[in-house]
């Protein structure tokens, strides 16, 4: 038996358990971005592995998982209809508003 035979056949720490997404916070007053993905078999122990994956060098603040299988996502397939801008709604582009002369910032 080969070697990545025998991967598939035998399962490793964590087969079997769910996937959770983890986002960090770098700083405060930042937002949580995406980090990667921990196998774990609940959200105490996702929180500590990621914790010791993604912020071992003290890169964060903040950790959040959540389940994989609870996210939503939209599909590639849909890009286009999905995130075309609707033409019924000009108010809703930046071109239809006019800036008055002499606002320095707006």
């Amino acid at each position: 038996m080969s070697r990545a035979a025998e991967d598939e056949a035998e399962p490793g720490p964590g087969a079997g358990w769910p996937l959770w997404e983890v986002f960090v916070r770098p700083r405060r007053g930042l937002a949580h971005t995406h980090a990667g993905s921990v196998h774990a078999p609940d959200a105490e122990l996702a929180l500590r592995n990621a914790r010791d994956l993604f912020t071992r060098r003290g890169e964060g603040v903040s950790l959040w998982v959540v389940p994989a299988a609870a996210v939503t996502a939209s599909s590639p397939d849909e890009r286009d209809p999905f995130f075309r801008p609707t033409a019924d709604k000009p108010y809703r582009h930046p071109t239809f508003y006019e800036v008055p002369e002499g606002v320095r910032h707006l």
